[in-house]
């Protein structure tokens, strides 16, 4: 049965080098081969964990953050619930959990999951039906993309998302920027530059004076969601949280890496075995919602964001109510908002629709 690694190479031997973003594009989304396509990456069992896995208390504040933000749309009958990149259900569990302290909340509840994963859609199904609190809520349904999210006020959660989105890198050379490339040398994966300078509009300006050497990343796919969805809250309430690691400014660097087994490896190595991620350039995409009618706050970072929205509060009490799982507990909360940890790396930014208070976290 042919591979991943087989795909690619045959790919490449047809058309040539491919860019960067095809490569992630192919390893990560493939529709038979793909590493999401084919298996569970989360947990500790698997090859990263992410902030819902380490907590509930995660979760548990996004919850009330979503509920939150639909008051102060006017508790509207319907809100779709839109979750990105859902995983094995564990967020959206836990926002559902959450989301019984305020009336009326769960009962307006139409929730999309965007999902492209056979596999994770089974999980996110098991998992939200097994939690129960699914059962108050009006609708649920999976979908591709986001645009397939039906009209209507919006509540948009996406957390560990965008950095899985395909990036496009370019190197400064003494010609200019030019696009890196993944080609073959013999039987291997290699990097390359292409001949040509990039089309005009790929490279994000401001940075025509950079070093030789120096990298840039532009991601497409993450602008495009994020003019479409600041589109809609510009016409429709709503609010949308983002969570990711990445730079709270434009930043250059060469961020593109693998991660296997809780493990950091070259991203050329056993395509279709290891996650691929690249940072998320939340200065780009804040200008291009606001140019677009959405209401841009923050990014701040993820442990002020949750300190600011009571997780140590929430940490002591459920040590009190649990004391044999207090070290548990208090090791997530270090996990999640600490600066030697995940707290000064992640980001959060959200966007509003205009004429909406600053939501809670970014005052």
């Amino acid at each position: 049965m042919p591979t991943l690694r087989d795909h690619l190479r045959r790919r490449i031997a047809e058309e040539g080098s491919i860019t960067v973003a095809d490569y992630m594009g192919d390893v990560l989304g493939h529709s038979r081969l793909g590493y999401y396509m084919s298996g569970d990456p989360f947990g500790r069992e698997g090859d990263f964990i992410t902030a819902p896995e380490i907590s509930q208390m995660f979760g548990e504040l996004i919850g009330v953050w979503c509920a939150v933000q639909w008051r102060a749309m006017g508790e509207p009958p319907t809100v779709n619930l839109v979750e990105l990149g859902p995983g094995r259900g564990t967020l959206m569990a836990d926002v559902l959990r959450a989301g019984r302290g305020a009336e009326g909340f769960l009962e307006s509840i139409a929730l999309s999951l965007v999902e492209i994963s056979p596999v994770l859609k089974g999980l996110q199904e098991e998992t939200l039906l097994g939690a129960g609190d699914v059962r108050s809520i009006q609708s649920l349904r999976w979908l591709s993309d986001f645009t397939k999210v039906p009209d209507g006020p919006l509540l948009v959660i996406a957390n560990e998302f965008l950095d899985a989105l395909p990036v496009h890198q370019f190197q400064m050379t003494p010609e200019g920027w030019r696009e890196r490339l993944v080609g073959l040398d013999a039987e291997e994966f290699q990097f390359t530059l292409c001949g040509t300078a990039p089309m005009e509009g790929m490279i994000h300006s401001g940075h025509e004076d950079a070093e030789d050497g120096a990298f840039m990343e532009v991601r497409p796919a993450a602008l495009t969601l994020i003019r479409d969805l600041a589109g809609r809250l510009s016409r429709q309430p709503g609010s949308a949280l983002f969570i990711d690691y990445g730079h709270g400014q434009t930043a250059l660097g060469d961020t593109f890496q693998a991660v296997k087994g809780h493990q950091y490896q070259d991203p050329l190595d056993d395509p279709g075995m290891a996650d691929l991620t690249a940072h998320v350039d939340f200065g780009v995409l804040g200008t291009a919602a606001s140019d677009t009618g959405g209401v841009v706050f923050g990014p701040v970072s993820q442990g002020n964001f949750l300190n600011s929205l009571g997780i140590g509060i929430r940490a002591e009490a459920l040590a009190t109510a649990s004391p044999a799982h207090k070290q548990e507990i208090m090791a997530g909360l270090h996990r999640l908002t600490s600066d030697d940890a995940m707290g000064r790396l992640f980001k959060v930014m959200a966007l509003t629709s205009p004429g909406m208070a600053s939501p809670e976290g970014f005052e």
